[in-house]
């Protein structure tokens, strides 16, 4: 689906603008490489351990990769109206390929939702189908005046977490969730994993690795050298902070707004619908540039681990 101008405005009014321009400049995901970044994901302090200490995707890390807001109600409810929301059958993709022209304001407004609910389906809240979007949004599709009223960033968060949690407790194999976060995270953080010529960038930071493509080799390989990599680095080659000149420059001045920027350092919960993970910045403070103390003992939240909204365990 390609974003007509006349949807921008309700993008702007949902809070996912900036998610939908960088929509149209998405890259291809390097699974080798995010997996072998997976395996050093520890669930219990939802850090990866790596060989110079812990470093985390942070809330600031999704508003400055995403775009999205981090401030904002809790993206959770119960669907108690649930015959309103699936009268009139299964609409396909297709359906919504394109907003016809001269189209009245109800039907562009159909439109923009449909495309909404493709960005929440394809890019925040992924599963392993990669062909579905869950009734549970609509709801929230449906009101698109309060939209922008909620934290979508801090509930991409939780379902990546959760995500990888999943993997690193080996109950799933393949990875779901919002993977482009996780690999623009390791290439802006890790500057040795970086492609080659793509040195200029934009808002949001992510569209920097526009047209990437990995390579085709096999990926069990690919895995190996990466873990190799990855046992190797060093302190010196982690890009700890992003507050250089050239980066501030870019960022959209909302986001550096005080109320948001003190949420980059809370630990807090991060709740989408039944997922609830914890954000543990008190473990990687040097990503903002403090000193690290010695971590205190893992809040133990085992039992909401076990939580996945459809009645059963994760």
């Amino acid at each position: 689906m390609v974003l007509d101008d006349r949807y921008v405005p309700y993008m702007q009014m949902a809070g996912l603008y900036h998610l939908a321009r960088l929509n149209d400049r998405w890259f291809r995901l390097d699974e080798a490489l995010v997996s072998a970044f997976v395996e050093r994901w520890r669930p219990k302090t939802h850090t990866f351990h790596m060989p110079f200490g812990e470093c985390t995707i942070t809330l600031q890390d999704v508003a400055y990769q995403l775009g999205l807001p981090v401030d904002g109600r809790y993206v959770s409810g119960c669907l108690s109206e649930f015959h309103i929301y699936i009268e009139g059958g299964r609409p396909a993709w297709e359906t919504f390929g394109e907003c016809p022209e001269g189209a009245d304001e109800d039907t562009v407004r159909r439109y923009a939702r449909a495309y909404i609910m493709m960005l929440l389906g394809t890019q925040l809240f992924a599963d392993k189908s990669g062909n579905r979007v869950q009734i549970r949004w609509l709801p929230f599709v449906a009101r698109l005046e309060e939209m922008g009223t909620y934290s979508w960033g801090s509930a991409a968060l939780a379902w990546l977490y959760r995500c990888m949690c999943r993997v690193a407790n080996r109950n799933v194999i393949k990875l779901a969730g919002p993977l482009q976060l996780l690999q623009s995270w390791i290439f802006w953080r890790f500057p040795r994993f970086r492609p080659a010529g793509f040195e200029t960038f934009s808002w949001p930071l992510a569209s920097r690795w526009s047209g990437y493509i990995p390579s085709s080799s096999e990926k069990g390989p690919r895995v190996q050298t990466w873990k190799l990599w990855i046992d190797r680095l060093q302190d010196r080659e982690v890009s700890m902070l992003l507050n250089s000149p050239d980066v501030l420059q870019v960022v959209h001045p909302e986001v550096l707004e005080p109320r948001h920027m003190v949420l980059w350092r809370s630990v807090t919960s991060l709740i989408y619908f039944a997922v609830i993970e914890w954000h543990q910045v008190d473990r990687v403070l040097p990503q903002f540039g403090g000193v690290q103390p010695r971590p205190q003992a893992a809040l133990n939240i085992d039992f909401l681990m076990l939580k996945n909204g459809r009645g059963g365990d994760r």
